[in-house]
């Protein structure tokens, strides 16, 4: 076991418009801008931050591995805890966000739905459902 891997401070999302990029999480997820410039902007959460990179700079940070282009498909998917799905989900819609799912009853013991972000980028609420 490595020590030292147990704290996430950042996670970098790749982007084709940091404008709208950033407008999403500021207007949707209500986050503040921390640092910008014209490549990236970073946005922090309670207890991380997210750096919304354009992806034509990926490719120096994760070489030699390709960056995936956003039609490729899902290839992570970002879960946050709520207290009431579907509440959160109405006001994703309220926002103009569409769901790609849910909410629904999982077999684990949640209820989630999915949608994701301009660049394609997958996000989930989870609703722990008490008799989990």
């Amino acid at each position: 076991m490595i020590k030292g891997l147990d704290r996430l401070e950042v996670i970098t999302l790749f982007v084709e418009d940091v404008v709208a990029a950033k407008r999403f999480y500021q207007d949707v997820f209500g986050l503040e801008v921390v640092f910008e410039n014209e490549d990236s902007a970073v946005v922090k959460l309670s207890n991380m931050m997210i750096n919304l990179l354009v992806a034509d700079n990926a490719p120096t940070l994760v070489g030699p591995r390709p960056v995936a282009a956003p039609e490729a498909g899902a290839r992570l998917l970002l879960t946050i805890e709520v207290e009431d799905a579907d509440a959160v989900c109405a006001e994703l819609v309220e926002h103009g966000v569409t769901l790609l799912n849910g909410p629904v009853d999982r077999p684990w013991g949640r209820r989630t739905a999915a949608f994701a972000d301009p660049s394609g980028n997958v996000w989930e609420v989870a609703q722990i459902l008490q008799d989990a």
